[in-house]
């Protein structure tokens, strides 16, 4: 009994260790009064070592049912390792007209993450900062729960 208790003990300390290093980073901001104003701007910082790899960037949203926009602007800001920041404007597509909101959702409760690079980008080592400003013409943005940058490695 005790063998096979230490067994599965060790097996799942294995898995645990394994997925450590699943090469995803993801940071988020979250809203206090729900609402986005557009002075908040989140700052996200990472740190890649596998330059190696390749890497898919996402903006992550999460807003309520009672967002009443199909889209949302926002400008972000990306200071790579040892470059100029580089600042430039989005729109995400959060819903359209036919299948209503594209992120997947519980009760009222929409999560949406949107890849912002077109194809897997290679990364310099060291230090990535993300701001992320929403630029709506309604400000403060109700109904925004939080945003963040997310960061995938692809796995080939």
């Amino acid at each position: 009994m005790k063998t096979k208790f230490f067994a599965l003990l060790l097996g799942v300390l294995f898995f645990v260790n394994a997925c450590s290093d699943i090469g995803v980073f993801e940071k988020q901001y979250f809203f206090k009064q729900h609402a986005w104003q557009s002075t908040i701007q989140p700052s996200f910082d990472f740190t890649i070592k596998d330059t190696a790899a390749l890497y898919n960037i996402y903006i992550a949203v999460r807003h309520e049912d009672a967002y009443r926009y199909n889209n949302l602007w926002v400008e972000i800001t990306t200071q790579s390792p040892g470059d100029t920041a580089k600042t430039q404007s989005l729109n995400l597509l959060l819903a359209d007209n036919k299948k209503g909101w594209l992120g997947a959702g519980m009760d009222d409760i929409f999560d949406h993450r949107i890849r912002i690079t077109k194809s897997p980008q290679k990364l310099k080592a060291g230090k990535y900062t993300f701001k992320l400003k929403q630029i709506m013409r309604e400000d403060p943005l109700p109904a925004i729960l939080n945003t963040g940058i997310r960061i995938e490695k692809v796995v080939s």
